[in-house]
């Protein structure tokens, strides 16, 4: 029985929310002490959260950048902002998705479903751990980690898809609607930008790690994955 996390200060909707979720056999918890919700983190051993993004004392973006520093589990935002800023900044902040008020609560439940199996799924729980290389270009997609010329860093649960989709293509075009169909599995919801912030991220990390600009912009097509060293 997976644990939910709901950090949303409208005791009403936390209430509804934990009551739908657990009839679908997940295990709530409410946060109703919003001056340390990291503490309230850890102590949950939370599998996803549900992050509003208006709290009292500090916003949703400061506890999910205090979130991530020690755990990758899905985060997804909940808000009634529906401007596509805000959805950027929940990315840019760490977020794995973004749901906007009001909500169907069939929608919220589909999205958790995706993200768990995504995050946990049955493949990476009974298979030997999976490594895609490319060069001195290492991905282990079941850790969240992208490793080049020894030097590693952490990927999101969105990054590392989206780096696995290039790898698995390297050299040739994916396509944005093969990316958006990998990464969100409803893409009615997202907004077209969003993938264009997941890009930017994993070019500054790889960048980060000394690969330089090897994510190539194919206009009107999509994006290639070109490795030094490797051919195109």
């Amino acid at each position: 029985m997976e644990t939910i996390l709901i950090i949303e200060d409208d005791a009403k909707l936390a209430g509804l929310l934990s009551a739908y979720l657990s009839k679908y056999d997940y295990r709530t918890i409410r946060i109703d002490d919003f001056s340390n919700v990291l503490e309230a983190f850890k102590a949950s051993a939370a599998a996803l959260v549900l992050l509003d993004v208006n709290l009292p004392k500090y916003d949703g973006y400061y506890w999910c950048r205090q979130i991530r520093q020690i755990s990758l589990c899905p985060i997804l935002f909940i808000s009634a902002r529906d401007s596509g800023m805000d959805q950027v900044m929940a990315l840019e902040n760490g977020g794995d998705d973004y749901i906007t008020k009001p909500f169907h609560y069939e929608v919220v439940l589909a999205k958790i479903r995706s993200h768990l199996r995504r995050a946990y799924g049955s493949y990476a729980q009974t298979q030997g751990e999976r490594t895609l290389h490319s060069g001195a270009l290492t991905l282990y997609p079941e850790r969240y980690t992208i490793q080049y010329a020894g030097e590693s860093m952490e990927l999101t649960q969105k990054e590392s898809i989206l780096m696995e989709a290039l790898l698995l293509k390297e050299g040739r075009v994916v396509s944005r609607e093969k990316l958006l169909d990998l990464m969100w599995e409803d893409q009615h919801f997202i907004d077209d930008n969003t993938l264009n912030v997941y890009i930017t991220r994993v070019r500054r990390k790889l960048k980060d790690l000394g690969a330089g600009e090897v994510v190539e912009t194919v206009r009107g097509a999509g994006y290639r994955l070109n490795i030094p060293g490797e051919a195109p």
